[in-house]
């Protein structure tokens, strides 16, 4: 209840700044006059006294001329304190628009903003601490917008990878319950494979939320990648058919150690090498490891590992969305592969975790790579 009564007493910024300004003034203006009510008529006395031992006669004038020159003081500082109060008023009222108005933009704007209105952005103020907060806030608002675009755009996404495997699902169930297909082992296998890609989705979706939120755990240790290169091209190559592509890795003898997670490493190249693996009919997939400087100025060594393949490859319009969560090319968006879409958006995650970067370069019908880079251990 009082909270309530405190809140219903309190005056509005404007007002406040107003008033605060009148009690500067009217303490100024009271100070000089009292003291100037004290002071002038002594300072004026002891000016005639000069006066008449300058040899002026004053002793009958004296009582009139302190009178008058009361009377003219008392009639100059009323008319000085009127004359200044309403000027000191009026550019007090100004003073406090001015400081008020962009406070109250900054409200309208926020009422807005909560509502929805993401667009809303704050005018430039002259007043450089709100100028500030209106570029602060400016700022904020453009990353929120785009927090809630790619909201969006994931809840379109992923109710997109959903609903083909669901339609498929439904569709088969609807057909066996109505007896119009026989329950074949094929008809089975078909259920189960549309359960373990939403399966996989569901866990890719998980595990790209942990990583972006910085959940994931990443045990760095110097290790040495020789042998996990190896034993990766080997699987793969396994896996290819005679007339398929041709997987093969080039890197020195001994590579030196990295400070790296080799199990998420491991979980970055088996995505990469299978992603070359199912864009790339014949040709080659090179796996590449080498060492170099990252510059003239820091000169800081790095390990670079690289995925080239002779594949489709990337139109130039969709690089810069490479690493995006479900984005794949319209030339190789098949639904066929198995693929989610969020196994490049994971894998980039994961090396910026482990201190690295990942890139690509990428000419369409000609091939692409993939690589990315670790710092020495």
């Amino acid at each position: 209840m009082k909270t309530g009564l405190r809140r219903t007493k309190s005056l509005p910024l404007v007002s406040r700044l107003f008033f605060s300004h009148l009690l500067v003034m009217i303490a100024g203006v009271s100070s000089f006059v009292m003291i100037s009510k004290l002071s002038s008529p002594r300072f004026f006395i002891w000016h005639l006294q000069r006066l008449e031992g300058s040899g002026f006669s004053l002793v009958y004038a004296r009582p009139y001329l302190v009178k008058g020159f009361q009377a003219a003081w008392n009639r100059s500082t009323l008319w000085s304190v009127l004359v200044g109060a309403t000027a000191a008023g009026g550019l007090s009222y100004w003073v406090s628009q001015r400081i008020v108005q962009p406070l109250t933009q900054i409200e309208q704007v926020t009422k807005k903003f909560a509502a929805g209105q993401l667009d809303e952005r704050l005018p430039p103020s002259d007043i450089p601490e709100i100028n500030q907060l209106a570029i602060s806030f400016n700022r904020m608002a453009v990353s929120l917008e785009d927090v809630e675009q790619r909201r969006r755009e994931l809840v379109s996404d992923l109710t997109h990878e959903l609903r083909t495997p669901l339609t498929v699902l439904r569709g088969y169930l609807e057909e066996l319950a109505a007896e119009r297909i026989e329950p074949t082992p094929e008809v089975y296998q078909r259920l189960a494979k549309e359960t373990r890609r939403l399966e996989r989705l569901i866990g890719d979706l998980q595990e790209l939320s942990k990583a972006e939120a910085g959940y994931l755990p990443i045990k760095l240790v110097s290790v040495n990648l020789c042998p996990l290169l190896d034993s990766l091209v080997q699987k793969f190559s396994d896996q290819l058919l005679e007339e398929g592509p041709e997987l093969r890795l080039e890197c020195p003898d001994e590579l030196p150690p990295v400070l790296a997670d080799i199990d998420r490493v491991e979980q970055v190249l088996v995505n990469l090498i299978g992603n070359a693996i199912t864009y790339t009919q014949t040709g080659s997939i090179i796996v590449r490891a080498w060492t170099e400087l990252a510059g003239e100025s820091d000169r800081i060594p790095r390990l670079w590992i690289s995925v080239t393949d002779t594949g489709v490859g990337i139109a130039p319009a969709d690089l810069p969305h490479v690493f995006e969560r479900f984005w794949r090319a319209e030339k190789s968006r098949n639904q066929n592969t198995g693929g989610t879409g969020i196994g490049l958006a994971i894998s980039k995650r994961l090396i910026e975790l482990q201190g690295g970067e990942i890139e690509v370069e990428s000419q369409l019908g000609v091939g692409s790579t993939f690589r990315f880079y670790l710092p020495l251990g």
